[in-house]
């Protein structure tokens, strides 16, 4: 059975073997008992996590025609490939599990807001990334590629780049660089009031960087709190545990 890419779905399949092998060591470097891929494709990765023996492994393809292709290729797949979005699947699993994928570009930071909501059940994420995005998910307070979501990601999780990845290991090849990123729980939570108390003011510091926070995020916070000079600095130079203690503050 043959199949198509379809550029609808931000399909890029990765063609070369030793970077599959080496997101797949850094899924089981952790001994996952479950793990969900994500966009499995033509199975560039399934190959390999099929193989292990005390592992189970669910997999989420959208696309209808490499469903089909799989289950000819891997027919252990059968009753666990779900057809959907990921953006639209329920929890995989009622016990806790890793997640894997060369995930679709045009998605992929709905995908780690997916991941948040699912925080609490996952060990691991370990992820394909335009390398723009995965450099905006590790980056540190006080550079200019810190925002929203490295904010919200690092309240929750360890994040390691691991490997860039550059377009000729792809078919067909997009026009931009790659990175793989792997999200650890943390060890220690940083504490916060709430995650949606945290969303709600990461995005207003930084839907307004350049100003300072007391004028982006004026109308989260009554005047007295305002005049705490942490107010004074623009929303990069704030760490995800200064965002974190912030929400304690918040009207």
């Amino acid at each position: 059975m043959e199949y198509r890419l379809k550029k609808s779905l931000g399909q890029h399949f990765l063609v070369n073997e030793a970077i599959c092998k080496n997101i797949v060591a850094a899924v089981l470097q952790h001994s996952p008992k479950q793990v969900l891929e994500v966009g499995p494709g033509a199975g560039a990765l399934t190959k390999y996590l099929i193989q292990q023996p005390d592992m189970v492994l669910k997999a989420v393809e959208l696309d209808t025609e490499k469903v089909g292709y799989l289950l000819e290729y891997y027919p252990q797949l059968q009753n666990s490939l779900i057809n959907e979005s990921i953006l639209t699947t329920k929890l995989p699993f009622t016990t806790p599990f890793a997640v894997v994928g060369n995930f679709p570009y045009n998605i992929s930071t709905e995908i780690v807001f997916k991941m948040l909501e699912w925080r609490e059940h996952i060990t691991s994420v370990t992820g394909m990334f335009q390398k723009e995005v995965a450099l905006r998910l590790a980056a540190k307070h006080g550079s200019k590629t810190y925002g929203v979501t490295s904010v919200l990601v690092q309240a929750f999780f360890e994040v390691n780049y691991l490997f860039d990845v550059s377009p000729q290991n792809f078919n067909p090849p997009p026009k931009v660089d790659s990175g793989v990123l792997q999200l650890i729980p943390l060890a220690q939570p940083i504490v916060m009031h709430s995650y949606k108390r945290l969303s709600q003011l990461v995005k207003a510091a930084f839907n307004q960087r350049r100003k300072t926070m007391r004028n982006a995020c004026k109308s989260l916070f009554l005047p007295e709190a305002l005049q705490q000079p942490l107010f004074s600095l623009r929303a990069e130079q704030l760490s995800v545990a200064q965002f974190a203690a912030l929400t304690y503050t918040m009207q």
